[in-house]
């Protein structure tokens, strides 16, 4: 993946090897590494912010991926510039990006299953 090198990588590894039961969903995978959202609004603002409860090493290396995409990638880049013209703050870009990637490591990390539900068609023979 772009901008994932082998301390992130290694980071984000050992942290769903640790707790295999905490991969049933890319949610839960989002919280274990601490970038589920929480709801913190309080009067007339409406706004979310990072699970705390999550692995510090996974959230870290989710932030450094995120710096390097937002030095070098240009899909990021122009991401950042859109949310910026609506009115989102770094800060809350940066938590929207860090859930975007977890989501994105977990589909690599857990193999896909729509192999072993769908059993090969059988083979004709003649």
């Amino acid at each position: 993946m772009y901008g994932v090198g082998p301390d992130s990588a290694s980071a984000l590894l050992i942290a769903a090897g640790d707790n295999p039961e905490r991969l049933a969903s890319e949610a839960s995978f989002a919280a274990l590494c601490g970038t589920s959202p929480v709801e913190a609004s309080s009067g007339k603002t409406q706004r979310r912010r990072l699970n705390r409860g999550g692995d510090r090493q996974a959230n870290a290396a989710l932030y450094r991926i995120i710096l390097s995409r937002l030095r070098w990638d240009h899909r990021t880049q122009n991401y950042l510039q859109r949310r910026l013209t609506e009115g989102k703050t770094r800060r809350e870009i940066i938590r929207c990006l860090k859930r975007y990637i977890a989501r994105e490591i977990y589909r690599l990390i857990v193999p896909t299953r729509q192999a072993t539900d769908h059993p090969a068609p059988a083979q004709a023979t003649a």
